[in-house]
């Protein structure tokens, strides 16, 4: 029998346990696996583009536990009635192949992505930051703004969409969270006096929301809307202005800011420096760019981090997913005996 975590569960989970803790202890199982990242199987994901927007698989393993996140990126949706990101995921044994937990993500997915921005934050933004800079105030704005609050200890927050309700959405989901937001009117009057820039948008093109002018010394850049080939936030001169950061190269130059430069634009993956192997953050001064197109590895850490969490509780049920004849040979018999008794 397989565990699962539904979207009941884990709605209500997250809000018991709260997203900000979850984000916070989430952190542990991501660093645990990162600093194993030579471990992992990795592959870039799997993609079927079409003319609506995509659908991909995101597998990884290592040698004894598989996972993999089914997920799609249809920006019109919203206009449709739907979300733009959807997702489930599901971990398995390697030694026999069985799946062993499975999940909904779409929930998951963004406290994941919160969790992994502020990991790599706190290890390359200033230790004195205390401004974010949100440009997009989708989906994913909420746990961005909560996960930067409590891992980094960002106290403002400012804030800048081209979907006034999108804006009002995301005030009024944390007001009650005491949260200081200044509502702005531009790309640059939201980044005015930012230690960290957040790039979230949601549109499938070559966008520019952010251009090289506004990026001043110091500044973090947490840059997380590009996710696909054709898509984009930074003007690639922002890249020549630092250091860039990623998650796994050969996925990123597909799908990340860095698709828009030279095949051979140095960057380091994050897992390196969290190893001691590449330097992060060396002055003050520096600008660095993470660019995240979102990665296996860190679905893997979610969904290990729910299943643990979950384990022996009302949020996680036993479900019938694989057929097991008392014979394995006899997977028709398991057929036979349930068929009605003929005369």
């Amino acid at each position: 029998m397989a565990q699962f975590v539904d979207v009941r569960a884990m709605v209500t989970w997250a809000a018991d346990r709260g997203p900000e803790e979850i984000i916070a202890s989430m952190i542990d199982y991501l660093e645990e696996d990162f600093r194993r990242w030579e471990a992992f199987d990795k592959t870039p994901r799997v993609a079927s583009h079409t003319r609506f927007g995509v659908i991909e698989l995101m597998p990884t393993s290592t040698e004894d536990e598989y996972g993999f996140k089914y997920v799609n990126g249809h920006p019109s949706n919203p206009a449709r009635g739907y979300q733009t990101v959807t997702a489930f995921g599901v971990l398995a044994d390697v030694h026999n192949g069985y799946p062993t937990f499975l999940a909904e993500m779409t929930v998951l997915t963004a406290l994941r992505t919160a969790a992994t921005s502020a990991m790599v934050a706190k290890h390359l933004a200033r230790p004195d930051s205390k401004v974010l800079a949100l440009i997009g105030a989708g989906t994913q704005s909420e746990f961005q703004a909560l996960a930067f609050r409590r891992v980094l200890g960002i106290s403002s927050f400012r804030v800048w969409d081209t979907d006034t309700a999108a804006t009002e959405k995301f005030v009024r989901n944390l007001a009650a969270n005491g949260v200081e937001i200044v509502v702005t009117d531009s790309a640059a009057e939201c980044v005015e006096g930012a230690d960290i820039i957040t790039t979230c948008t949601a549109d499938k093109t070559n966008a520019t929301i952010l251009t090289a002018d506004l990026i001043r010394a110091g500044v973090h850049i947490n840059a997380i809307g590009g996710d696909c080939p054709g898509k984009t936030e930074l003007e690639p001169e922002i890249l020549g202005l630092g250091d860039v950061f990623v998650e796994y190269t050969p996925q990123t130059r597909i799908e990340g800011e860095i698709q828009q430069v030279a095949p051979d634009f140095p960057v380091t993956e994050f897992w390196e420096v969290l190893l001691g192997r590449r330097p992060g953050r060396t002055s003050p001064e520096q600008i660095t760019v993470f660019d995240s197109v979102g990665f296996a590895v860190e679905d893997f850490s979610a969904l290990r981090y729910v299943r643990d969490m979950v384990a022996g509780t009302d949020f996680a049920e036993e479900i019938d997913l694989i057929a097991a004849p008392e014979d394995p040979k006899d997977l028709y018999g398991l057929v036979a005996a349930a068929a009605p008794a003929r005369l």
